[in-house]
């Protein structure tokens, strides 16, 4: 009989007020038997540490006591760090407040400090799981070779734009990490629900601070240290999470900045993959295709304006208005062969999709604006891809704590 391991759910949280009980009801409704689930507070303003408090201390099975720990020295100086530890059922649950240090400090410190699985999962503040997530996520660590599996991260369900925008863009974002996967060319795990041995990732040295995007970073270290040969990490489709998508354009851009400047502070970081010859330790199809590609694509997103303005000028010149029209049906037909075969989707929702997904053509190019604006703020801010701070606190987005379901 199989031995299930135990997951240790870790859930990073800053001024998370409006949406950590939706995350704590999602994770405790899991059909997984043996995980536990640790919060870490990193320096709320807001009442996200009362609402955590009281939800341990509301419900109805429940075995806990709460006290101040030892004091310890960190950069900030002496810090008295609180812990609230629960029992949830069968879970136990574990509250740790710190100061605000970033979401890779929090990770790190529970990964130090708390942690008793033999898998830990990431869970962000604003996110949902899928009851099935945790066992699912699990199923894919028979493979011994896996260390790292990343989620299906959908975006809730929204009727502005902007949100329908995301929506679309996550669906045909993580179409592609399938064929990332197949051909163990992956290098990029998600921070919501994504998942690794606990043993990888102590002895990776855990999260690195100094990129914008902790989550790549990770990811990019396992395989730099261990290769993809030997240990790999792939995306799972059936492993699904939702997220709130941003609520306005002004937040979209600085998100998409911090990601930007992120994957690109990482690829700086790991340019030694890009290329590599050591093919013992490293697949083709990552140093030869997918690393570079990874370049070349920020290349091309420059590089956008100027093609599609020439091929304006040649569809107005030679009065061949099917140019643009072939483009509209190309990439239309590309995002309804996204939705329909989709397996989480009901028949219901997939003809809605397509009906929205006539539209998408135009909205694209308003996302294409957002990316171009990320790139050349990072062409502004070179200076801080290669020369790295070392610190990166977060700012959390607004929320609207709206309710979801698979």
């Amino acid at each position: 009989r199989r031995k299930w391991p135990l997951v240790s759910v870790v859930i990073p949280a800053h001024n998370e007020a409006l949406s950590i009980k939706r995350t704590l009801d999602s994770a405790l409704a899991s059909d997984y038997a043996k995980f536990e689930l640790i919060i870490i507070d990193d320096g709320s303003k807001d009442d996200t540490v009362a609402i955590i408090r009281n939800y341990i201390k509301k419900h109805p099975k429940l075995r806990a006591r709460s006290y101040t720990a030892r004091y310890d020295w960190s950069k900030a100086g002496r810090q008295q760090r609180r812990y609230v530890r629960g029992q949830i059922g069968k879970h136990r649950v574990l509250l740790v407040s710190q100061i605000n240090g970033g979401k890779a400090s929090a990770m790190n410190n529970a990964i130090t400090n708390h942690v008793r699985g033999e898998l830990t999962m990431c869970l962000d503040a604003d996110s949902i799981l899928h009851p099935a997530a945790i066992s699912r996520a699990v199923g894919y660590f028979k493979d011994r070779k896996v260390i790292g599996v990343a989620a299906n991260v959908r975006v809730m369900s929204s009727k502005q734009w902007l949100g329908v925008l995301q929506r679309f863009e996550h669906m045909i974002g993580y179409r592609s990490k399938k064929f990332y996967s197949l051909t163990n060319s992956e290098f990029i795990i998600g921070g919501v629900a994504s998942t690794y041995r606990t043993r990888a990732l102590q002895r990776a040295g855990l999260y690195d601070t100094d990129t914008m995007t902790e989550d790549i970073g990770l990811s990019l270290k396992l395989i730099s240290k261990k290769g993809n040969r030997r240990h790999r990490i792939v995306y799972a489709a059936d492993v699904v999470a939702m997220t709130e998508g941003v609520q306005t354009f002004r937040g979209l851009l600085r998100q998409r900045y911090r990601w930007k400047m992120g994957n690109l502070q990482n690829l700086f970081k790991y340019r030694h993959l890009i290329g590599n010859t050591n093919h013992r330790k490293y697949s083709r199809m990552l140093t030869r295709y997918r690393m570079p590609m990874a370049v070349l694509s920020e290349v091309m997103l420059i590089l956008e304006p100027v093609l599609l303005s020439y091929v304006v000028y040649l569809s107005i010149s030679y009065h061949t208005p099917g140019i643009l029209f072939g483009a509209y049906l190309t990439l239309t037909s590309y995002v309804l062969w996204t939705v329909w075969p989709d397996e989480h989707l009901t028949n219901r929702q997939k003809a809605q999709l397509s009906f929205l997904a006539l539209g998408m053509y135009l909205l694209f190019y308003a996302m294409d604006i957002v990316q171009l604006y990320a790139a050349f703020q990072c062409l502004r801010q070179r200076h801080t891809i290669t020369r790295r701070d070392g610190e990166h606190t977060w700012v959390s987005p607004l929320r609207t704590g709206q309710a979801a379901s698979f």
